[in-house]
């Protein structure tokens, strides 16, 4: 970490961290009182945060059950070599891509996608075929949806 970065960084920094992680709509005034500070020194703290690039961004959680896309799947995908350009531009461009991965081993990709049904699970393996070789899991269910990022010891 650089010497301004360790400075964002120290207690307070990782508390706000911890309470935007939580809830990324929380205001700066509540946020203000849990760590100790105004809100305009919170908000002074966030900037910062983010121009080092720790915080990316602020998203919202969706539940895709609801939005029609009930069933998830991993997708390992072993991609030919001269395709490899071409399989990025796809992955990014594919709504049922929710992230892919680079990853070391046989596979090269480690895809999760969201889809409506069974057939729409094929359509998204059969366009995966013109790249290589993929392989599917089905997500039964998710023990672990997400974990907070905490300070190290």
């Amino acid at each position: 970490m650089t010497p301004t970065l360790d400075r964002t960084l120290d207690e307070i920094g990782w508390q706000l961290l911890a309470e935007l992680q939580q809830d990324a709509r929380t205001p700066l005034s509540e946020l203000g009182r849990k760590v100790g500070l105004s809100a305009p020194a919170v908000a002074e703290r966030l900037r910062r945060l983010e121009d080092a690039g720790v915080i990316r961004g602020y998203r919202a959680e969706l539940d895709l059950s609801r939005l029609g896309r009930p069933m998830q799947a991993w997708i390992r995908l072993t991609v030919d070599g001269h395709r490899d350009d071409l399989f990025v531009r796809h992955a990014q461009t594919s709504p049922e891509v929710l992230s892919c991965d680079r990853v070391t081993g046989t596979d090269c990709y480690v895809l999760r996608v969201a889809v409506a049904d069974v057939a729409h699970l094929e359509r998204t393996i059969t366009a995966l075929k013109a790249f290589g070789s993929p392989v599917t899991s089905l997500i039964l269910s998710s023990p672990v949806t997400r974990r907070d990022v905490e300070r190290p010891s």
